[in-house]
């Protein structure tokens, strides 16, 4: 089934004869499809539940959704082990379904961005399942197969051949007893790497791109792509934290990854007949190779999400926090900022895997709003995309599971196994967990004070937050004053401003420790942003010119900031 996407603009104009592609002015909603709707009442959102809540996302005034993966899948990795690329899994609905979701985004003119996960599959895939059975099976060589190290016998301790750490805890190599090989798993041992150095691989995944843009589909937001290629000499790695070797220098960013692309690039977007967005997530990719990818003539992908931002408040792990110095948080997105200029960039705070941000940036309780909206003010009014993960638009927080048993991410319950037994206290692990877990991020969006927050009729897969009581959609949609009646104004002054989309960026008082400003500048139009991101009022000297947006009560100082207070100035000539 085709979909026609929206039209290109009230003007007409083919994008693809100009240097300014649409999804420049355009800001993404992501939706994690488990967490988001149930329709049928099995507490599982599904498709279906999606299509009945598709006004509260045209309402927000959002231009595309990314839809995490909906793919049939063995769920070990909450769908990003995918064992069919070309169906949806029933727990989510069906293909029929997947359409009419697609048809009704494009009658509210929004467009549709498929997660494409293809470092990986799942190990119930077939081609999988046809790689491990044998040496000489047709697609032996379709995954990254490695032999014990010399001298040592296979599936014992040590005779993995390299000492990498996986991602989500152990080494990353699973050994095989029908192939007396070890295959390579950056992620879970069920997400077994896909070789792509194989060109019968990669014309497979091409074909695959091909019938989903076919389909409607309006682009892919490619899940850890910098990972597909590795050092073919598969050294060890420095050890980490946990003893095992740090292996991303010799799988991230690898020596033929922009081959690779340029090759998907050819065989996949430049047939298409309309311009589609292409979303590359890069764990550890630099702005200097981010420019490269993303350049707005020469790239290869639309743009980049990078995580460096996101590490800030880490210590040698995830696991171990330290505090946020917005000095640091200034200098690290002020560096993006520049260093793509002539490249794009993913604006978030927020997404699947990140811990609610007003929880982990902001105030959750003393100034919930306040911080919710100032830290949505400042990201939006940089230069890129701006990303909208469900629930953010509502103010969600991080969720006070009570116990081991609320989680079910696997990274989390793999990390808290390791960490116990390597003999850490298991009050101490569980506070990590709480603090920084993926499920922060996947609990039930929040539709209503009612049961289960609207969210389904049925038992939620996973604890619903408590205070969904009063923080949830039903109360905010018709409140001028709501976290989300803001972020609807932040996402129209997107749309109506081309100095936010397209203006120069500079960075003001990098040295203050609350305060984070910045001006935008295009030909003569100049805006200005000041936030105080902190619990204690700031003297600042604001400048002149019209007040845009504003997050506190209409009485502002002209010479400092209530607790996270936040501002957008349009400067006069004189300002």
């Amino acid at each position: 089934m085709r979909v026609p996407p929206p039209s290109p603009g009230d003007t007409g104009v083919d994008t693809r004869l100009t240097s300014e592609p649409w999804w420049k002015a355009a800001v993404v909603y992501q939706i994690y499809p488990r967490s988001f709707a149930d329709s049928d009442g099995d507490g599982i959102g599904d498709l279906r539940g999606i299509i009945e809540h598709l006004d509260h996302i045209a309402d927000l005034g959002v231009d595309v959704i990314w839809l995490s993966p909906v793919y049939r899948s063995p769920q070990d990795d909450n769908g990003y082990d995918i064992s069919d690329y070309q169906d949806v899994d029933p727990v989510f609905g069906t293909l029929a379904d997947l359409d009419a979701l697609i048809e009704a985004l494009h009658e509210r003119d929004i467009r549709l961005v498929m997660d494409l996960v293809v470092n990986h599959t799942s190990d119930e895939h077939p081609w999988f399942l046809e790689s491990r059975s044998a040496r000489a099976a047709a697609k032996a060589d379709w995954y990254v197969w490695r032999d014990p190290r010399p001298g040592m016998v296979g599936g014992t301790p040590g005779a993995e051949p390299t000492n990498w750490g996986s991602f989500f805890s152990g080494p990353v190599w699973e050994w095989s007893p029908e192939r007396e090989q070890y295959y390579l798993h950056l992620f879970s041992r069920k997400q077994p790497d896909l070789n792509w150095e194989n060109p019968e691989v990669r014309a497979a995944i091409f074909d695959m791109m091909r019938w989903w843009l076919d389909r409607g589909v309006d682009g892919f937001r490619m899940d850890v792509i910098n990972l597909i290629s590795k050092d073919p000499r598969f050294p060890d790695g420095e050890p980490r934290h946990d003893g095992l070797g740090d292996g991303m220098p010799f799988f991230a960013h690898g020596p033929r990854l922009n081959e690779f692309l340029a090759e998907m690039k050819r065989e996949v977007f430049d047939t298409h007949p309309e311009v589609v967005l292409t979303v590359g997530e890069m764990p550890g990719v630099t702005a200097e190779q981010a420019v490269e990818l993303t350049h707005l003539q020469t790239g290869l992908l639309g743009m980049v999400f990078q995580f460096e931002h996101m590490d800030l408040d880490h210590g040698p792990s995830k696991w171990e926090s330290r505090p946020l110095s917005l000095v640091d948080l200034k200098r690290s997105l002020g560096d993006w900022q520049t260093g793509l200029h002539q490249g794009w960039n993913s604006l978030y705070l927020s997404n699947h895997d990140q811990p609610r941000p007003v929880s982990r940036f902001g105030n959750d309780t003393t100034y919930w709003r306040e911080s919710a909206t100032a830290l949505a003010t400042v990201l939006h009014l940089h230069r890129g995309t701006p990303y909208v993960y469900q629930g953010e638009e509502l103010g969600m927080t991080n969720v006070p599971f009570d116990s081991l048993e609320d989680f079910a991410d696997i990274e989390s319950l793999n990390f808290y196994r390791d960490a116990v037994a390597r003999g850490h206290r298991p009050a101490e692990v569980l506070a990590a967990l709480r603090r920084e877990s993926r499920d922060n991020a996947r609990t039930p969006v929040q539709w209503t004070g009612g049961s289960h927050a609207g969210f389904t009729t049925g038992t939620p897969w996973l604890p619903v937050n408590p205070n969904h009581i009063w923080i949830n959609a039903e109360s905010q949609r018709t409140d001028p004053g709501s976290v989300f009646s803001y972020y609807r104004a932040l996402v129209a002054l997107r749309h109506s401003e081309p100095v936010v989309v397209d203006g120069d960026f500079t960075m003001l008082l990098p040295e203050h420790p609350a305060v984070y400003a910045f001006e935008r500048g295009l030909a003569d139009e100049r805006i200005a942003v000041y936030a105080n991101l902190s619990d204690a009022p700031v003297t600042v000297d604001l400048p002149d010119g019209e007040l845009l947006l504003h997050n506190a009560a209409p009485e502002h100082s002209r010479t400092g900031l209530t607790p996270w207070e936040a501002r957008v100035y349009r400067l006069s000539d004189t300002a």
